[in-house]
């Protein structure tokens, strides 16, 4: 990279870590049988588990953009391969939760330690202030993405 950081290089170095980004889960996912929505709508789990949210079909079905009948057989797959269960919530005994079972929490938690690892090494090689600033940019880079992906919508 040039000493100024050009805006084109930038970008084609932040192409080649969405394709690094996207090789190592659909490593895992081709090592246990999963689609890749299969494998986002476990990212979706994990996520809503993680910030203690109730996750709905429904709820998932809306984050993948999935129609009901779509999102029922993605939850049909990875509860027949043993990732998922639906559970009745604990506060409305009329709604139904999808939640990740242990046994498939912790196949992920040891698959993506070593990314973990690594990339945490990479972040702590920066100082505070460097961190800030790539923390800036990664989420304009973000929101530029989202408006592409809008415009790109119609």
């Amino acid at each position: 990279m040039t000493a100024n950081g050009g805006a084109f290089e930038l970008m084609v170095m932040m192409r080649a870590l969405n394709v690094e980004s996207d090789r190592f889960p659909e490593r895992f996912a081709a090592l246990h049988g999963l689609h890749r929505t299969d494998l986002n709508a476990l990212v979706v789990i994990l996520d809503a588990a993680r910030e203690g949210r109730p996750l709905t079909p429904g709820g998932l079905g809306g984050a993948l953009n999935l129609s009901p009948p779509a999102t029922t057989a993605l939850i049909d797959r990875l509860e027949q391969a043993g990732h998922v269960e639906r559970r009745r919530s604990e506060t409305d005994r009329r709604k139904i939760e999808v939640v990740l079972n242990e046994q498939a929490a912790e196949l992920a938690r040891s698959f993506f330690a070593p990314l973990g690892r690594h990339l945490t090494a990479a972040i702590e090689a920066f100082t505070p202030e460097e961190r800030l600033v790539i923390g800036r940019f990664l989420e304009s880079g973000i929101k530029a993405t989202a408006a592409a992906r809008l415009e790109a919508s119609g």
